[in-house]
């Protein structure tokens, strides 16, 4: 009964927000990775987008001024990934604050001689668990080296779904949590080793801080640059595909 209403409420409140044609072509021109999707597909996509916008609580920082192109082009990207899987999974939390740029966190650290450290991080977005996603916004992408900040927060708001971002998310039942893992920490630690030894790599190399962030940085290359993660980490790519119920590949296999 609880769900039915705030379902109702949802679908009420997004058919509310107007949205002007050019705007969706012309955002969703600027995300050139939505391109493996049909039409049904971007249809449900627009729909998901809509009511991410209208439930969530937006805030702009620092002086930020949210604007429509902002808000419709971080939400088109928030539900690309749980464009199968529903947005129930952005259930438990409600708060979308975006930044002009990077921002700076306080941090505190304990040393091995129980000193505490304090200091600022550099971020480019954050997810708190049962908090708000804090998203960075640039104005051209290239400003941040074609790293996807909104995927990768909403990707640790997945994670964080059964109750720790430990890069495995809650699994359906189809999948095998074994394989899963075996695939991810394979991967992780090839990641680490290229990092540590200074060569190049693949996919961002903060992927190698650890599994959470392995899994945040693979679901960004799963959806921006899925051949080249097919390629390198088939297997990370196949459960990848089985969990996000899409194929941002099959654009580019040829058909016989």
């Amino acid at each position: 009964m609880i769900d039915g209403i705030r379902y109702w409420w949802r679908e009420r409140q997004a058919a509310r927000l107007c949205i002007a044609p050019e705007l969706w072509a012309s955002t969703e021109q600027s995300l050139p990775f939505l391109r493996h999707l049909n039409s049904a597909e971007r249809d449900r996509l627009r729909q998901l987008a809509r009511e991410l916008i209208a439930e969530k609580e937006w805030a702009g920082a620092q002086g930020l001024q949210l604007t429509a192109n902002i808000q419709l082009a971080i939400a088109l990207q928030a539900c690309l990934p749980v464009l199968n899987l529903g947005l129930d999974w952005y259930s438990d939390w409600v708060g979308i604050v975006v930044y002009p740029g990077d921002f700076v966190i306080p941090r505190q650290s304990i040393d091995e001689n129980g000193v505490v450290h304090e200091y600022d991080d550099a971020v480019l977005g954050e997810a708190w668990a049962g908090g708000p996603v804090l998203i960075s916004w640039f104005d051209h992408a290239e400003d941040i080296d074609g790293i996807n900040v909104v995927i990768h927060e909403f990707a640790h708001k997945l994670d964080m779904r059964n109750g720790a971002a430990d890069g495995v998310p809650p699994l359906p039942a189809e999948m095998s949590r074994a394989n899963w893992i075996a695939a991810m920490e394979h991967a992780y630690l090839d990641l680490q080793q290229r990092a540590d030894n200074g060569e190049v790599c693949v996919l961002d190399p903060y992927g190698a801080e650890s599994p959470a962030e392995f899994f945040a940085v693979a679901s960004e290359a799963f959806f921006q640059t899925p051949t080249v993660l097919q390629t390198e980490y088939p297997q990370v790519f196949t459960q990848l595909r089985r969990f996000y119920r899409q194929n941002p590949a099959a654009i580019n296999t040829p058909t016989s």
